[in-house]
């Protein structure tokens, strides 16, 4: 280890300076901040759920202009055009490919013929074997600390399980916001980290200040796990709208999730046809109704509302349990730089045998 780096398995595989990922949030992780966050050290991800195909590749062309350094496009696997968001990564010579929810083994060749490593994220230790199983590259682990879709075992129980599991890089995710706890993943065995919400809360985000403020003002607390929104256990900041969404009845509920849905499918420029098929490839192995089935459909819209618009009142704010202890918004330079500074005091700080 130098003064200025930090190389684990990750960084060596991907060619960033620093082992820390800023994840694909949606309306969040734009060029802006991937670039920033790229240009800092870091691996960037840019969130393209909620582009069309023409808004991707000129996302991703706006990353390029911005930085030299290598960063990666996160993808829904189940996405009926997931194959020609796959070819958009491929000519434009992204990087990595970010994965939500497990990609086919064909995707996961494909990708790597092509030269692209491909890092899916995972909450249980059975989809990281069967991930590495298909060829993956790495795998990042969200424990249910993490912001958005999350599961209930804790990353300090679930990350060293799959360490043990695979013999690809692994990066841990969910409840990481400094350098202490990026120490104590590397003890678990990680090769870095991932972060959404203490990315998210940097000068660098686009995300309205207003919003930045209630994320801040929020107290360990105030961040709920809900299945109100879509169905599924969705960590976010408690509000009135999310209380609302739990009082509401299902038949109010499917009302206003057929609404935005409506709105979602002109914002991605899915056809109905290819959002029934993504409805159908959601269901999947999960016991879904469809009203839940359009509640995940309408969940784009509820965190445009707030993430976009600064609408708090109309929308959800997807958060980690780290948001309840932020009290800051660094630059993504100056935030790398100090997580970087504080791991290597730490680890400067620990006893040695003998």
């Amino acid at each position: 280890m130098s003064d200025a780096t930090l190389e684990t398995a990750f960084t060596k595989l991907v060619g960033v300076r620093h082992p820390l990922v800023q994840t694909g949030m949606g309306w969040v992780a734009g060029p802006r901040l991937v670039s920033a966050s790229a240009n800092a050290g870091a691996l960037g991800i840019l969130a393209s759920a909620t582009m069309t195909l023409d808004q991707l590749r000129s996302a991703v062309r706006e990353v390029k202009s911005r930085t030299d350094e290598p960063f990666g496009v996160n993808l829904r696997a189940d996405a009926g055009d997931a194959r020609d968001r796959v070819r958009v990564i491929i000519d434009e010579g992204v990087r990595v490919a970010s994965f939500a929810l497990a990609p086919s083994r064909d995707l996961i060749a494909e990708l790597k013929d092509a030269g692209v490593v491909v890092i899916p994220s995972i909450g249980a230790r059975r989809h990281a074997e069967k991930v590495a199983a298909w060829g993956a590259d790495a795998v990042i682990v969200q424990g249910g600390e993490g912001g958005g879709h999350t599961g209930d075992v804790a990353t300090t129980v679930l990350l060293p399980q799959v360490v043990d599991a695979v013999d690809i890089p692994v990066i841990g995710a969910g409840g990481f916001h400094d350098g202490r706890g990026l120490v104590a993943a590397l003890a678990y065995g990680a090769a870095g980290v991932a972060m959404g919400t203490r990315f998210l809360l940097t000068s660098d985000s686009t995300v309205p200040d207003a919003v930045k403020a209630r994320y801040l003002a929020a107290t360990v607390k105030d961040v709920t796990v809900t299945t109100a929104v879509d169905g599924l256990p969705h960590r976010m900041l408690r509000t009135d709208l999310v209380d609302s969404l739990e009082r509401a009845g299902r038949t109010r509920a499917l009302v206003q999730a057929v609404r935005r849905a409506a709105g979602f499918r002109k914002l991605s420029g899915l056809s109905w046809p290819q959002m029934v098929r993504d409805g159908l490839a959601m269901k999947h192995g999960k016991e879904l109704s469809w009203s839940q089935v359009l509640l995940a459909a309408n969940t784009p819209m509820l965190l445009k509302a707030s993430m976009v618009e600064g609408r708090t009142d109309l929308g959800v704010m997807a958060s980690g349990q780290v948001a309840g202890v932020i009290e800051d918004l660094p630059s993504c330079e100056e935030l790398v730089t100090r997580v970087m500074s504080e791991a290597r005091h730490v680890l400067g700080t620990l006893p040695t045998p003998g």
